[in-house]
Parts: C-alpha cells; sequence; structure tokens
C-alpha cells in the first residue's frame, strides 16, 4: 500500500510540475564508445540531469531500445526522458544494442557480443566518463521489447552488476517465435539448436533469482502480441515467491504506450536509487 500511494504521488507531481519541467536543462549528448570484445566503435546517447556536477554522484538508468532500433530512439520518440532525468536526477544512458542483437552473446557468432559490451565494457565507460553511483545500488536497467528481453536477459544474468531491472513490452519468451526479428542469426534455428533457445529466454533463467535479491518492473499492453509471455514471466515469478511489480493497461506494441509506461518505470527506479541511499 505504501508503495501504491508513492507511486501515484510521483506520478502526479511529474504532471504538475511538466511545465517547470520543459524550462530545465538536461543535456543530451551523442558519443562514440568501443567495444574491445567486438573491435567496433559503438554509438550511445547519454543525458545528464540539470545541474550535473563531478562534485555528486549519480545513479544511472540503462534504456535500451528495440528491434531494428538504435540509440537514438527513445530520445526522438520520448523527449520526455529528458524532465526525467533532472526530475530524479539519474544519468540516462541508451546504447545502440544493433538492429536485432537481442543482447546477447551469440553463442554461434563470435561477432555479436552485446552481453559483455552493454553489461561490462559500456557500464565500465560510463563509470570511467561521469560521476556515477558505481555500484548495483546505483544502476537500473530496462528497455522496449527486444530491449525489454536484454534489460531482463541482462540483469538475471549479472546482479552484481545491477540492482534493479524493469520490460516494456518485452519479448520474455522467445520460444513461441522461432521464425522472427532475425532471432535465429544469433542463437540458430530452433529445430536445430534448441538449447540455445533454452537457456537464453528470460523466463527460463528465474531460477537465478532470490527473493528480494533484484527489484523488477514489467509492463505489458493488453493488446500486445507479447502479453500471452508476459504474463506467464508474472505468473513464474509468482510460482518462484519472486517480488516483482506487474502492470498491465489497454494498449499494444507502440510508442504511445511506451511513452507512458517509461514515466511510471521512472518512478519505480528513482523510489530503488532512494532505497539504496538510505541503506
Amino acid at each position: 500500500m505504501k508503495r501504491t500511494l508513492f507511486l501515484k504521488v510521483m506520478i502526479l507531481m511529474i504532471v504538475a510540475t511538466g511545465a517547470i519541467l520543459n524550462t530545465q536543462a538536461a543535456k543530451v549528448q551523442h558519443l562514440t564508445t568501443h567495444s574491445q570484445s567486438m573491435d567496433k566503435d559503438i554509438e550511445t546517447v547519454v543525458i545528464t540531469p540539470e545541474g550535473y556536477s563531478e562534485n555528486n554522484s549519480y545513479p544511472v538508468l540503462y534504456l535500451l531500445h528495440g528491434y531494428s532500433g538504435n540509440q537514438n530512439d527513445w530520445i526522438n520518440n520520448v523527449p520526455e526522458i529528458k524532465n526525467y532525468a533532472d526530475l530524479y536526477q539519474f544519468i540516462i544512458v541508451c546504447p545502440d544494442g544493433a538492429f536485432s542483437s537481442w543482447y546477447f552473446d551469440s553463442p554461434i557468432d563470435n561477432s555479436i557480443k552485446y552481453e559483455t559490451y552493454v553489461a561490462h565494457e559500456l557500464v565500465d565507460w560510463v563509470d570511467n566518463s561521469f560521476s556515477t553511483i558505481a555500484s548495483r545500488e546505483g544502476r537500473a536497467i530496462t528497455g522496449l521489447s527486444m530491449g525489454g528481453h536484454g534489460a531482463l536477459y541482462l540483469a538475471f544474468r549479472n546482479q552484481d552488476v545491477y540492482g534493479a531491472a524493469g520490460s516494456l513490452s518485452g519479448g520474455v519468451d522467445i520460444r513461441p517465435f522461432p521464425n522472427n526479428w532475425d532471432i535465429s542469426k544469433r542463437l540458430g534455428t530452433y529445430a536445430e539448436n534448441k538449447g540455445n533457445w533454452e537457456e537464453n529466454t528470460v523466463i527460463n533463467l528465474v531460477y537465478k533469482l532470490t527473493p528480494g535479491a533484484l527489484e523488477i518492473a514489467i509492463d505489458c499492453g493488453v493488446g500486445d502480441f507479447f502479453y500471452g509471455v508476459n504474463c506467464n514471466l508474472h505468473e513464474k515469478l509468482l510460482e518462484r515467491n519472486i517480488p516483482h511489480d506487474f502492470t498491465t493497461r489497454p494498449g499494444g506494441h507502440t510508442w504511445e504506450y511506451w511513452k507512458n509506461a517509461i514515466a511510471f518505470q521512472s518512478v519505480f527506479f528513482h523510489h530503488f536509487f532512494e532505497k539504496g541511499k538510505e541503506d
């Protein structure tokens, strides 16, 4: 009940202070990072909040794009994320996860190592380049669609790196979609590489979680083609007694839905970051 009331109050604050936020000065930087594991440069958008200072340390929200997207998707389609960086005083990092990486280290293609890049190389670069809270208490990760899969996949497998994770319309079980979104280019065909698919789908990684170890927020519209697999993940988390927030509302696989959902998840992650400061 306390968390529900807190979230409602914070959302009202977003609406009430909208006019003020639009005058604030979050800084959007388009930067080039380097992946040693893939031996290539990767573009990244970094948003620092108004008043950013090297004298302070800031939590970081890693925000992942979906299939066929790039690092500019979030800032171009939901410029309001600048407001959330200002209001909650966190840094937002939006890396280019490639057209269809699914944020795996591919077991069949050594040139695709996006788990290594996002969960390790990028995190190290951000912590070395900006004034961050360089611990899991100061890091959260979320994303939409392919990025929703990626965020939970990376967080479940790297709980020493991230303390909180979310998913917006995430492809949290890839097995029902063996012919979609170039997944087979990363894992091989399901028919010939079943083990790769079983070992790298989010819903089969729940065994890695212990109650309370990772703050989790899952959001999916009831009209989304990923709605069923998100409900299945919710049920499995309940079965394993893993606390999590699970939100559904009318809507589909659209930017209109994600624009609304990221406002709520920003509050969720802000609450997580503030709790870390208290601890």
